[in-house]
Order: structure tokens, then C-alpha cells, then sequence
């Protein structure tokens, strides 16, 4: 009875609690953490929303609500009854506690306030999510994904969504992952959504997919999920250089709108904010070409793996080259901003990549390189709209010719110069809170060694 009187009442949520001072609430939630002083309890509750801390004092309240705390562990599950009050020293609200229903004592929890190695965190999971960091990139996330929605939906995009399972390869057959589909022989988890946005920017002019893409590399790297989302806008009738206007004013919109509306979050990630305000157009634009010069002039090696399974460095870096986590940190090192990386080397890029008229050798492609470290969070390009050019790739790569039939046809009907670019959420995610492994960008990251819980 008590249950179901209190769930029909007023909710109150600790986010605004600042409303509500002076004013009797009810805080359904969790046991964060709890602290004894003499005739005094200061405990932690914890609702999704945010963390309060609770004011018990032993002569105000009843025998058994003074029990009931005392027999509480981290994580118990409750309902507490109080009074908001400004904090007499702090710019914070606490809950001067009346009443608690406990809905259930938790057992012994394993992720305690001491420090536990990551393989540990990683195996509770389902249970490290509940702490404040934690909470606080999850939340950076979902305002990352709403700024991506809202900049697509106020700039005239149409959401197009793709399909996952596709029969084709799009970025190479060596990481994809297979499944049998009926009698239909093999079909494979998208790598990417780009080639289906792409019929749809010919049907609705400007279009963006958005969802889960998977790659079957077999990287152990702090960059590398197998698992991962990406929002990739498709735009008709736009060139190489209206795509990287595109992307840059993308990109500041989003890192604005984590500023604006997740400084608390930021502030609990000890991130520095005034890294983040840097992040203003316009951004830096470099060809492949100028990238390779610093990346020598730094004297930067590529390491090339050997027969034996050992490791060569090669010096200088070698023109074709596609480029490693150092090569990246080494061209935005003097940056504070991200860098966009143009004119790559045909032969480093996907088949759909449009080569340069004036210069084969190069695809008319861009990476934008995020500053601190954070390497590629945005691949694109303009696209081949040459059917002859697109079918010579296709071959070039020794791609099945059959099962791009449908893809040409967008080359056959109306071809249009047209571009699109890719961003991967978590790489974004892992810029923007300063993580150092992007398994913590994502509420359960699927690695090469990891696919539980």
C-alpha cells in the first residue's frame, strides 16, 4: 500500500532540486555512499539524475528510520522523505531526511570507492555504469547524438536509415563480419551506412543514416571498437570543399552545445573547458602532401611489421602511406584545434572516393584529425559520379560486380557531383570528456577480446 501511494505522487528528481527549497520532498533512488558522525548520518542518494547528500540526524526522526539507515550498504535501493536546504557552506542543496522506505538492501557490491584494475571495472560493467564518471560521459554522449540530430533536422536533412545486414563489402573484405542469411547464401554487418545514404541524397537532395556500424579489425588500439555508431550525411550537388565547410560548422556546433548544456557533467571529468572553447572556425586545412613534410620534419617513423613478426621502422614517412596514431598526434601537435587532412593518396582510400581531375594519384577525401591526441573522428569525401570511373574501382579492388548493381544505378539515373562524410560517435565522445580508451565511451563496448557483459 505504502508502494503504491508513494509512486502516485509528485516526482521530484535531484537535477532540480534547487526548485523545490525549503519544501518537503520525496527522492526515490540508490545508496551512493554513506558517512557516520556520531549522532549525525550524511548519506549519498543517487537517482540517475544526480547525487544529494541526505542530513540524518538521530533526535528528529523515529527509531526505525535511525535503524534503517544504519543497516543500509552501498547501492540499497529506497525512498526517502525530507526537506531541501541550501548548503550553509557550499554552492550545493542537501535533504534533511524525515522519513525512508527501503525497497531492498543490496548485497555486498563489488565496485567499492577503492581503486579495482579496468579488466575488473570491465567485467561489472553493468554495475560501473552507476558511477559518477561514468554517468557523466553517458550523459556527454547523448548530448553529443541530440546536437548531431538537431544541427541535421535545422539544416533541412532528412533522417535515411540504412540496413545492417548488407550483401556486399563497402571498405574492404578483410573486416567484415559474416552471417548465414536463409537461402541467400552470406550477409555481413554494415561497415557503413554511406552507400545507402547515398541513393537516398539522390532521392531527398541532403540526407543523414545514423547507427551501429561494425568492423572485424583485429585491433587491441585505446582508438578501436568492433562495435560503434556513426551519423553519416549524405549531400547532393555539394564538392570536396562544400563537405569540409559542412563538417567544420558541424563540428562546432556539437563541441558548443556539450559546453552549454554539459558543464556539470565536464567539471566532474575534470575536463578543461578551455581546451574545448579553442574548438572555433575556421579549422586548419592541409593536403596529404603538407601533412607527410611535418610528420618527417618531426622525423616521425612508419613501423612496418616484418615476416618474422618483428617490426622495421621506415624513415622518412613513405608518400601513399595511410597514417598511425603518431603521425597523427604529430601533425595537430601545434594545433589547437582539429586539422583537416585533404587530397590523400588514391591507393590509402575506398574504392567510391572521387579521384582528383588534375591529379589521379589523389582522391578528392578528407580526414579531420581532433588536437590533444584524439586522431580521425571524421572520414569523407566527394563521391565518384562517373559510372565508367566507379566501375574501373569496383574492379581495382576486386569487388563482386553484381552486388554494386544497385549502387551503379545511382551513376546510370541522374548521376550529380555529391559528397558525405562519416563521424564516429565514440571517438567524438573520447575527445570531448578527454578519455584514454574509447571501451569508456559507450555504455558496453564490443572489443576484439571483450563481448560481455
Amino acid at each position: 500500500m505504502f508502494f503504491k501511494e508513494k509512486f502516485v505522487k509528485k516526482r521530484y528528481y535531484i537535477d532540480k532540486i534547487a526548485d523545490y527549497v525549503g519544501q518537503e520532498v520525496i527522492i526515490r533512488g540508490w545508496l551512493y555512499n554513506i558517512r557516520t558522525s556520531g549522532k549525525l548520518m550524511f548519506p549519498q542518494l543517487r537517482d540517475g539524475t544526480g547525487i544529494i547528500q541526505g542530513v540524518v540526524s538521530q533526535k528528529e526522526v523515529s527509531e526505525r528510520v535511525w535503524e534503517d539507515f544504519k543497516k543500509l550498504t552501498q547501492e540499497s535501493s529506497l525512498i526517502v522523505t525530507g526537506t531541501v536546504a541550501k548548503h550553509p557552506k557550499k554552492e550545493e542543496y542537501e535533504l534533511h531526511v524525515k522519513d525512508i522506505e527501503v525497497i531492498q538492501v543490496a548485497e555486498a557490491y563489488p565496485i567499492t570507492p577503492k581503486d579495482h584494475g579496468i579488466e575488473f571495472l570491465a567485467d561489472h560493467r553493468h554495475l560501473w555504469v552507476r558511477s559518477q564518471r561514468q554517468t557523466a560521459i553517458i550523459k556527454v554522449r547523448e548530448e553529443i547524438i541530440k546536437a548531431c540530430r538537431d544541427y541535421m533536422y535545422d539544416n533541412g536533412f532528412t533522417l535515411f536509415d540504412s540496413p545492417i545486414f548488407t550483401p556486399n563489402a563497402a571498405e574492404g573484405t578483410t573486416t567484415l563480419f559474416s552471417s548465414d542469411y536463409f537461402d541467400l547464401g552470406k550477409a555481413y554487418l554494415a561497415q557503413t551506412g554511406q552507400l545507402y545514404a547515398e541513393a537516398g541524397a539522390m532521392a531527398l537532395g541532403k540526407v543523414y543514416d545514423f547507427g551501429p556500424t561494425f568492423r572485424a579489425e583485429k585491433s587491441k588500439t585505446r582508438r578501436h571498437l568492433t562495435e560503434f555508431w556513426m551519423i553519416e550525411p549524405e549531400m547532393a550537388f555539394y564538392d570536396i570543399y562544400d563537405d569540409m565547410d559542412l563538417i567544420e560548422d558541424f563540428i562546432v556546433y556539437i563541441v558548443e552545445r556539450v559546453i552549454k548544456n554539459r558543464r556539470k557533467e565536464l567539471d566532474i571529468l575534470e575536463r578543461d573547458i578551455t581546451k574545448l572553447e579553442a574548438v572555433k572556425k575556421p579549422f586548419p586545412r592541409i593536403t596529404y602532401d603538407e601533412a607527410v613534410e611535418i610528420i618527417n620534419k618531426k622525423n616521425v617513423p612508419l613501423i612496418r611489421k616484418k615476416a618474422d613478426g618483428g617490426e622495421e621502422e621506415i624513415r622518412p614517412f613513405p608518400w601513399g602511406e595511410d597514417f598511425g596514431a603518431p603521425h597523427e598526434e604529430a601533425v595537430v601537435e601545434d594545433y589547437d584545434r582539429p586539422v583537416m587532412v585533404y587530397n590523400w593518396p588514391s591507393e590509402a582510400k575506398a574504392f567510391y572516393m572521387k579521384r582528383d581531375p588534375e591529379n589521379p594519384k589523389v582522391v578528392r577525401g578528407v580526414d579531420v584529425l581532433a588536437p590533444e591526441g584524439y586522431g580521425e573522428i571524421v572520414g569523407g569525401s566527394e563521391r565518384e559520379d562517373d559510372l565508367q570511373l566507379l566501375e574501373s574501382r569496383i574492379k581495382e579492388h576486386n569487388l563482386p560486380m553484381d552486388a554494386f548493381q544497385w549502387y551503379l544505378d545511382l551513376r546510370r539515373f541522374g548521376s550529380v557531383p555529391h559528397s558525405g562524410f562519416g563521424m564516429g560517435i565514440e571517438r567524438v565522445v573520447c575527445w570531448l570528456c578527454k578519455l584514454d580508451h574509447v571501451r569508456e565511451s559507450i555504455p558496453f563496448p564490443r572489443l576484439m577480446y571483450r563481448n560481455r557483459p
